[in-house]
């Protein structure tokens, strides 16, 4: 048997006015979905713990089973997921060029990701590129627009913090090590090279020509970088050894091509070209086709891009086109009785207030010859919560999967010497 896991990536949200109450997920008009939820077995997931908004990244991280201390961090995934060099011992943070104000001191965030023409953006990070002090190296590697990346080399850590403060109208932060008991000299060096860094960065943007430009056209400068989630390349035992199934990820973005490559989960690159549904279509059939793998995972980005505009209408269409799309399962892959199909998502992203993601659970439902059918008759956030699979969190998913797969090892058996979830394991024969 095998699994296709279907991540609906954001599609949880909060109680909308606009639908009396109900999330976009409810308002929207999802047969297919609904199907889904009607002969399979239902209930809510979070990846981590009820009320802790969670990032794509990580949450991915922990659905795919690993734990969060284990994580590499997201500045060193989408790194090596757009192809960029990062040594085992270096730190990749994200960062990315802002506008900033000198208030008593203080740089104050004045516009957080500001229009710039993109020639003036790479002008602008080509100018902050390299910086060396007390031997440990910054070097930025442009990426879109405004974005970035700072490689760093040295006796340096990630265990530090951020300094973008996100909101504007608040001041950027200093860099300190994250807190710790016995604080690294390592953890501390790297914070003081970074803000001085930072500083330098200010004082160098705020005298460039593009910004006297832009101050003598009454445009704010850009005149600052800002920086978070560093990481660092961890050693993580591959998916296939830790869970005995071959994985391939369908999807678009560097944070999963990234974070795929460190597991061992090969996978297929597509791109979002604005039509959602066939786009959807289109990684579903893939995923079907896919007969050398055991485990599929196949990700849309779309809830969470229509969360972010916090447009809850928009969200609803933006959902009532995957349910078209989701055709593709209910008509050609669970007519496959050795099919598996899971269907969730990584986070909540709430179409109104100001948080970035939510901590709220997100539906959750399985589909396949050995999985229980409750009395669910709705794929959503209310829905779900009182179907037979309760509540489910963190790898919890991987063991259900490995259960519905038919593939579960009965606890206390042990097949090889490190006490893996899957039966049977890589064991070694007796020989005569």
């Amino acid at each position: 048997m095998r699994c296709i896991l279907v991540i609906l990536d954001g599609i949880g949200d909060r109680g909308q006015d606009c639908f009396e109450g109900r999330t976009p997920l409810q308002a929207a008009y999802t047969p297919k979905l609904d199907y889904l939820a009607s002969i399979g077995m239902n209930g809510l997931y979070h990846s981590f713990m009820q009320g802790i908004p969670m990032s794509s990244e990580t949450a991915h991280f922990l659905i795919f089973g690993y734990e969060m201390e284990e994580f590499p961090g997201r500045g060193y995934i989408e790194a090596i997921g757009k192809g960029i060099p990062v040594q085992d011992r270096d730190v990749a943070v994200l960062c990315h060029i802002c506008c900033v104000e000198n208030k008593d001191g203080n740089l104050i965030l004045t516009w957080g990701r500001p229009d710039i023409a993109y020639g003036e953006a790479q002008e602008l990070k080509k100018s902050i590129e390299s910086y060396e002090i007390n031997k440990t190296k910054i070097h930025l590697l442009p990426a879109d627009g405004i974005d970035g990346f700072l490689i760093l080399s040295g006796e340096v850590t990630d265990t530090i913090t951020d300094s973008d403060p996100i909101y504007e109208g608040k001041a950027v932060m200093e860099i300190m090590p994250t807190g710790q008991k016995k604080i690294p000299s390592s953890s501390r060096k790297t914070s003081a090279i970074l803000n001085k860094y930072l500083i330098w960065c200010y004082q160098t943007l705020s005298k460039h020509q593009i910004n006297r430009n832009r101050l003598a056209s009454n445009f704010p400068p850009v005149n600052a970088l800002v920086t978070q989630r560093a990481g660092k390349k961890k050693k993580l035992i591959h998916f296939n050894g830790k869970w005995g199934l071959r994985g391939l990820s369908i999807s678009s973005g560097a944070i999963y091509w990234g974070l795929c490559g460190e597991l061992g989960i090969d996978t297929i690159r597509v791109k979002d070209t604005g039509n959602i549904e066939e786009d959807l279509k289109y990684r579903l059939r893939l995923a079907k086709d896919a007969r050398d793998y055991e485990f599929i995972h196949v990700h849309t980005k779309m809830p969470d891009e229509a969360g972010h505009t916090k447009n809850p209408w928009y969200k609803k269409e933006v959902i009532e086109a995957i349910d078209r799309a989701m055709s593709v399962t209910v008509n050609e892959i669970i007519t496959d009785r050795e099919t598996l199909l899971v269907v969730t998502a990584d986070h909540s992203t709430a179409s109104s207030g100001t948080m970035i993601h939510t901590g709220e659970t997100v539906p959750l439902t399985m589909v396949g010859k050995y999985v229980r059918k409750d009395s669910i008759h709705a794929f959503d956030e209310i829905s779900c919560a009182t179907g037979g699979l309760g509540m489910v969190r963190g790898k919890e998913l991987m063991h259900l999967i490995l259960n519905f797969l038919d593939r579960a090892k009965m606890q206390g058996l042990m097949d090889t010497p490190v006490d893996q979830p899957y039966y049977p394991g890589n064991y070694k024969a007796l020989t005569l």
